[in-house]
């Protein structure tokens, strides 16, 4: 069989990184794009190591003429694209007030319209091979909200509507879609504080600095990307993937809390855990 071809974006560090290397040991051909690839070393030095299937490519997800070049040459080398796994992306923390209209653009610029510009790069190569699968990094904060995060989070929620309607409209071509949606993760996930919310004078300060500490005693139960990453293995091994992928127990049990709640309910508790 034609060994399967995978592309990995954002995989510079985190779910991304540990994607691609999780993808390559188990016999995909892995382009690890990323912004830019002098941020590549530690994987090449595995690659290297582990003699893995493994190309890291620039790949900027904001720049239309990036996005066409680094797929076009990945189908001139490799004939094919059989698993997009679309990651890259960073949070910007701050109250909605507060923030920048340039601040929000940039936000979905990378987050959202990012994927959107991969996506549409790679679906006419999967319609003429009549195969592919569509993984789209999500979060919990693609299924609710939280003080701080409404520009991120609505990135998320963004995707999941997007990948919802993308997989009906796909799955006459044999092409499927799947959500991973992780929770909170150890890594160097890069997060932004809009410039207005950095004054400690913001009305928004002390619900700003109580999100911050009960985020950091979260992290310290965080899963690990390599979890994520598994997650997404599964999805692109199953002969008929979900749509949508818990990745860690704390995001089992919101999304469960989430459940039972009213959203008054959902929303009290998210609320008394900040006070």
């Amino acid at each position: 069989m034609t060994q399967k071809v995978a592309v990995v974006t954002g995989s510079s560090s985190g779910i991304g990184f540990e994607t691609s290397l999780v993808l390559a040991r188990n016999n995909f051909h892995t382009y690890a794009t990323m912004r830019n690839p002098e941020k590549g070393a530690k994987m090449r030095t595995i690659q290297s190591g582990e003699n893995l299937p493994i190309e890291i490519i620039q790949l900027d997800v904001t720049s239309d003429k990036s996005v066409s070049h680094a797929i076009q040459s990945i189908l001139s080398r490799s004939g094919r694209i059989d698993v997009l796994v679309n990651n890259a992306g960073y949070g910007l923390v701050g109250a909605f007030e507060e923030l920048g209209m340039d601040e929000i653009k940039e936000q979905y610029e990378t987050n959202f319209f990012g994927v959107i510009r991969v996506t549409q790069a790679v679906i006419p190569i999967m319609k003429e091979q009549k195969s592919g699968l569509i993984v789209n990094i999500s979060s919990g904060a693609g299924r609710f909200g939280y003080p701080g995060g409404s520009a991120y989070v609505s990135t998320k929620f963004a995707l999941e509507g997007l990948s919802e309607s993308m997989a009906y409209e796909l799955d006459r071509f044999d092409i499927k879609v799947a959500l991973v949606e992780p929770g909170f993760v150890r890594t160097n996930f890069s997060s932004v504080v809009a410039k207005k919310s950095q004054d400690p004078d913001s009305e928004y300060s002390k619900m700003t600095e109580k999100m911050a500490e009960r985020m950091e005693v979260m992290r310290q139960n965080a899963s690990s990307p390599e979890l994520v990453a598994n997650v997404v293995l599964e999805a692109v091994t199953s002969r008929n993937p979900n749509l949508r992928y818990l990745a860690g127990k704390d995001v089992e049990q919101w999304i469960e809390q989430k459940k039972k709640m009213s959203d008054k309910e959902f929303f009290n508790m998210i609320k008394h855990s900040l006070s």
